[in-house]
């Protein structure tokens, strides 16, 4: 059933479009940019992936939603390492290493995660709200799985991030390494973040999907599709 509701709300509002309708409620307006502290419905993932086709639609969402951004100069690369429309990942919560560059579609999936997913889980399983993130790193110049050979990596184009863990307002560490296996409150509090992911995110692999993976998430914005 779901898989039949995008496309009827798209195609209701390509309808309302043609038919030349002066208005459509903005969360609902696929002319709209993104609102990325609004609340998620059936038309954010599609805002979400046209911004690979036009990425000034990723500038205008966190114009439109009032947040301001640090923007990083591109970077040519004659290896498949270029960065492109990409800042310094805006984040309210500390984020240790401090300001990884992402591009701004990562940036923009991570807010909506950040905001929409992350905390409700966090407030839901562990009764307190997420105040901190460690990350492992967004651009790395490498290939998939570090491979001398093959396709480069998301984090070659700083289109990926991995998180290792988390630190709550009341000061506890979570951590995929030890926290993931078992069904505790903490192990819960990841597998519905980790869910929550796949809901932004075009690729999410967790400790679930290999060994490579035990000790951290791993979140881009490419072309593939997983959640595991």
């Amino acid at each position: 059933m779901r898989r039949l509701i995008l496309p009827s709300l798209l195609f209701m509002a390509a309808l309302g479009v043609g038919l030349g309708l002066k208005y459509l409620p903005p969360a609902w307006d696929p002319r709209t940019p993104l609102d990325l502290t609004a609340a998620p419905n059936a038309l954010t993932g599609w805002k979400l992936r046209w911004m690979a086709l036009r990425p000034e639609a990723c500038l205008a969402a966190f114009s439109h939603s009032g947040l301001a951004v640090s923007r990083v100069p591109d970077r040519p690369s004659d290896t498949g390492c270029e960065i492109e429309n990409a800042m310094r990942m805006p984040s309210e919560l500390r984020m240790s290493p401090a300001g990884p560059v992402a591009t701004c579609r990562l940036a923009a999936a991570w807010t909506l995660f950040e905001r929409h997913g992350l905390q409700s889980a966090a407030r839901e399983e562990l009764g307190t709200g997420i105040a901190g993130v460690r990350q492992m790193g967004t651009h790395a110049c490498r290939n998939v799985n570090h491979a001398a050979t093959g396709r480069r990596s998301q984090h070659a184009t700083a289109n990926a991030i991995d998180i290792a863990g988390f630190t709550t307002v009341d000061g506890r560490e979570i951590t995929l390494t030890r926290h993931w296996p078992g069904n505790s409150a903490e192990a819960r509090f990841l597998r519905r973040s980790r869910d929550a992911a796949c809901r932004y995110f075009g690729t999410v692999l967790s400790p679930d999907y290999n060994a490579a993976h035990r000790d951290h998430f791993h979140l881009d914005m490419g072309g593939w599709h997983a959640c595991r």
